[in-house]
């Protein structure tokens, strides 16, 4: 994925040499788009910074990629500089014992490269007894791209944890660190994101398809205990057996978490003993973000539309229902069931690749459900993933 966002999704990337020249249908989880313009892996923060900064110096246009999970680009690929952050490793300050009872036993300083693969990481604070992303397993992608989205899933958020994320600057050409009060953390957002767009950027220029601040380092804070946070997500909760706002142990709270995400075809292809290629996991996660309406708008939708309250008397509502009860089922093609691009069978909320589908197909695929929601329910969805190359 770009530094834009680390979502469940589709395939496993290939391994690529520095010297390879891959279309970008190898670095997305998609698996479409078209060859790149030139191609980088950088293997220590000196080389991430000496690639983006050659880019923006050439005034070439650059594509900071992590896991590939949260990008669509146009078959005619991208005519510029992709950058791939290959770094990895874990820094852990154990910063107090278990002097006190209970799951707030302890602290965890953790400082990560922005290249390190998310879902290890969750899988060793798991295993330490780190407290605070354990309902966020299975999700593709590198740490870099988790703040800039504030990936969520399962009652859980990634700002929970984030004490501060380092970065290199692209407008000052410096590295600048961002204290979690300066992240402007909300619903798959942050200041990182809003930084890509002229309209939101803070300096009001644009940075596309990578945001002005390239994520260098993440540090998070975590709690240590035997127990997991309070499960408040109900699904969840009813897979494990506890009521909402229970603590449950930690490495239960991840298996459950994996055999939902199994069920909705929401992981890597060989994640959770999958059997390789199921192509419902040929995806970007899911393609459009959960709308949050004024509280008139949210009045409007049917009586049993789901509601969550959003503050600032706003109401979130479920883009899955939306389009499920526009008359999108699972499997949907615009083309029937033999379409190369179409919502999974088991998740309407994920556009999927069968195989042998172009990013247009996607596109298509794309344009009709949205159409679909916006005439039955008068809701405009937004699609989570970048864009490159191509137009909803």
């Amino acid at each position: 994925m770009s530094q834009t966002a680390a979502k469940p999704a589709g395939a496993a990337r290939p391994a690529l040499g520095p010297d390879a020249s891959p279309n970008l249908s190898d670095l997305t989880t998609l698996r479409v788009g078209g060859p790149v313009g030139g191609y980088v892996e950088a293997t220590s923060e000196a080389e991430l910074i000496d690639a983006v900064r050659a880019a923006d110096d050439a005034e070439t246009p650059l594509l900071v990629v992590g896991g590939g999970s949260n990008l669509l680009v146009s078959d005619e690929g991208f005519d510029g500089v992709v950058v791939r952050d290959v770094r990895s490793g874990l820094d852990a300050d154990l910063s107090a014992s278990c002097e006190l009872e209970g799951p707030a036993c302890g602290g965890a300083n953790l400082t990560l490269p922005a290249g390190q693969d998310w879902d290890a990481f969750v899988a060793e604070a798991v295993a330490n007894e780190w407290i605070g992303v354990e309902a966020l397993s299975g999700i593709p992608g590198t740490l870099g791209a988790a703040p800039v989205q504030n990936i969520g899933a399962y009652g859980q958020e990634v700002s929970g944890v984030i004490a501060s994320v380092r970065t290199w600057d692209r407008a000052t050409g410096r590295r600048r660190t961002l204290t979690l009060s300066e992240l402007g953390f909300g619903y798959r957002t942050s200041v990182l994101k809003r930084s890509m767009r002229a309209s939101t950027s803070p300096d009001g220029e644009v940075w596309y398809p990578t945001p002005r601040y390239v994520v260098l380092e993440v540090n998070l804070q975590m709690r240590i205990g035997s127990l997991s946070e309070p499960v408040v997500y109900p699904e969840l909760a009813r897979r494990l057996g506890v009521e909402v706002g229970q603590r449950t142990p930690s490495s239960d709270v991840r298996a459950a978490v994996l055999e939902l995400r199994g069920g909705k075809g929401m992981l890597l292809d060989g994640v959770g003993g999958a059997a390789a290629p199921d192509h419902d996991r040929w995806s970007a996660g899911s393609f459009f973000t959960n709308p949050i309406l004024p509280a008139a708008d949210a009045e409007a939708l049917p009586a049993e539309a789901p509601r969550f309250p959003a503050g600032d008397g706003q109401v979130k509502t479920s883009a899955a229902w939306l389009i499920d009860r526009a008359g999108f089922d699972k499997g949907y093609g615009v083309a029937g069931e033999h379409s190369p691009a179409r919502l999974s069978t088991r998740h309407t909320l994920a556009l999927t690749n069968r195989g042998g589908a172009t990013a247009q197909d996607l596109v298509a695929l794309a344009r009709t459900v949205r159409a679909g929601v916006r005439e039955t329910f008068g809701v405009a969805l937004e699609p989570e993933p970048v864009l490159v190359g191509v137009a909803l």
